[in-house]
């Protein structure tokens, strides 16, 4: 196999792991066997361990001595932090983006907005939510900023998700609205302004 057929067949684990465990699937504290997971992805352990290793570093898995990589385990307290790194990571990377956001990555920042406002569960609701802060951040091309964001997004989904207790309601997001007409006029104090505001309403 080759390394590129195997870094393919890792994304696809790592991708698959981290779903799983963003939505709940995969609880905190259960194991993640690397032989379990070998035989689904019908591969060897190399990209399996590969992919753990990856999970690790995002923060949606430890290893632990004698007992094997597990699923982090949940702290409800880390929203503060997730929320103070977005607020410091997001407006720097969406402030670099909207000068090099050309019509297509409006046009998919556009359909991200356009499924969160026609989201019919929480769980939708939420996947469009990530699709549209990454759609808006990722013209920005710088590789570690966006990697951070990312991991902070995926953790903020976890919590969304573990923590929420309310009926789902369906809403028309005004600030996504208003963020992406501020990037296509390329009024990057706007957008950046109204990104602060919203992401302070994360709880």
């Amino acid at each position: 196999m080759t390394a590129k057929a195997t870094s393919t067949i890792s994304d696809q684990i790592l991708q698959s792991l981290t779903d799983q465990i963003i939505s709940g699937q995969l609880p905190p504290e259960e194991k993640l066997r690397q032989d379990h997971i070998a035989r689904a992805f019908h591969t060897s352990h190399v990209p399996v361990r590969e992919a753990l290793l990856r999970l690790e570093a995002r923060g949606l898995a430890i290893s632990l001595p004698r007992r094997g990589v597990r699923v982090a385990p949940f702290d409800p307290g880390d929203i503060f932090e997730i929320k103070t790194m977005r607020l410091a990571l997001e407006p720097v990377a969406l402030l670099h983006a909207i000068p090099l956001t050309s019509a297509a990555d409006l046009q998919r920042a556009r359909e991200a907005q356009a499924a969160c406002d026609q989201a019919g569960d929480l769980h939708a609701w939420e996947r469009a939510n990530r699709r549209f802060h990454t759609a808006i951040v990722a013209p920005c091309g710088m590789g570690h900023l966006l990697a951070s964001i990312e991991n902070l997004q995926n953790l903020g989904a976890r919590h969304l998700l573990a923590t929420w207790r309310s009926d789902w309601e369906g809403r028309t997001d005004r600030d996504h609205s208003a963020i992406v007409n501020a990037i296509a006029r390329k009024d990057s104090d706007t957008a950046v302004a109204v990104l602060k505001r919203h992401l302070q309403r994360l709880h």
